[in-house]
């Protein structure tokens, strides 16, 4: 349906149920054929040009939802990464996502880890990445999102510096600074690019570390939602815990997943390079997760990994999403691709007699457990 959608309107196609303009699919092809994160840069400044898709906010009485407490014209978001220093807040609210998470930051500025750290894998449609939270500091970005329109819903990926004594503080301290201009933030400790992160995912350490974090949010003028990323590369006994502790610390919902540490059935000259494996291989993989996770908790879900088409979304909605992120396939789709998901999404909740995004959580769950 998200095809027929595109093609009513006289698009050109990337792939299924993705339109692109013609502008758009020539600078793709442009920023393809220089270093990826120099490209990413590019991009960036082109955003803030105005030099890419903005056509505002795509709702419709179907995508409309709720998450969390918070309420979403679509459940379509940016995942972080993309605007690690919070930058382009104000085109990228005008650029047809549901929501828009931030950073990660940290306390202090860091300049993350040697370059090159960011990969494609063409042939793959994903990438590798080793950045290790470069980003300009808590203070900075603070500052930034003090700026921020006020009519989108922006989250703040928190994160910690690499060489701190004491990395499970640092989460609470971003929140503390950053905590009065975000709608809801994000404990990522399952980045695989900072040593020992994530060791804190295990069940002492991560109850200790949500403590802290529920105790800031909680002391913040207007509380806001917290939720927490886990990695992929768990077994069922970590879901199991990870669940137990996101439901006694009081998380708001869980975010499935990050990168991966795998690299089963890759091409191309990248594949050996260490760090997160994002993109289109990650898709089931990231599903499975997410669908075991639903039979664990009763939390909201936000999926993420391999999405790149609206049936993708759709899927990670059935399998228990309340909501759904995108990033590595803007890569390959374009900025655009974030809307026309929205769009497409919305033509196969009604093709499948949906009245609500929330009438499809969870309907698919069995056919990924």
């Amino acid at each position: 349906m998200g095809a027929a959608f595109a093609a009513e309107r006289g698009h050109p196609r990337l792939s299924a149920g993705v339109a692109v303009s013609v502008l758009e699919r020539v600078g793709l092809s442009a920023l393809r054929r220089i270093d990826p994160e120099a490209a990413h840069t590019l991009a960036l400044r082109a955003l803030r040009a105005g030099l890419a898709p903005m056509p505002g906010p795509v709702t419709s009485p179907r995508l409309q939802t709720t998450l969390a407490g918070l309420t979403l014209p679509n459940p379509v978001g940016l995942a972080a990464g993309f605007d690690k220093n919070a930058e382009a807040l104000h085109p990228l609210s005008r650029a047809g996502f549901g929501f828009i998470e931030v950073g990660a930051a940290t306390p202090r500025a860091q300049p993350g880890n040697p370059k090159p750290r960011l990969f494609r894998l063409t042939r793959d449609k994903a990438a590798i990445n080793r950045f290790g939270f470069n980003n300009d500091g808590m203070d900075v970005i603070a500052a930034r999102l003090a700026k921020r329109p006020r009519d989108a819903v922006i989250g703040l990926n928190l994160g910690a510096n690499k060489d701190s004594p004491d990395k499970s503080a640092d989460f609470a301290t971003v929140l503390n600074t950053c905590g009065a201009h975000l709608d809801f933030a994000t404990v990522n400790v399952s980045s695989p690019n900072t040593e020992k992160l994530r060791d804190l995912q295990g069940p002492a350490a991560l109850s200790e570390l949500l403590n802290g974090v529920m105790r800031v949010r909680d002391a913040l003028a207007r509380p806001i939602p917290v939720f927490l990323k886990i990695a992929p590369d768990l077994t069922e006994n970590d879901l199991t815990d990870i669940a137990a502790v996101a439901g006694k610390t009081g998380v708001d919902a869980i975010i499935a997943t990050n990168t991966t540490l795998d690299r089963a059935g890759l091409h191309g000259p990248h594949v050996s390079e260490a760090g997160g494996l994002s993109g289109a291989p990650l898709f089931e993989k990231s599903t499975r997760v997410l669908a075991q996770l639903a039979t664990l908790s009763d939390l909201p879900l936000i999926g993420v990994g391999g999405i790149g088409s609206p049936d993708q979304a759709y899927a990670k909605i059935r399998a228990g999403a309340s909501a759904v992120q995108l990033y590595t396939a803007l890569v390959y789709g374009g900025l655009s691709l974030g809307a026309n998901i929205a769009r497409g999404l919305d033509e196969l909740l009604h093709r499948d007699g949906f009245d609500t995004v929330a009438d499809a959580v969870g309907t698919g769950k069995k056919e990924w457990t």
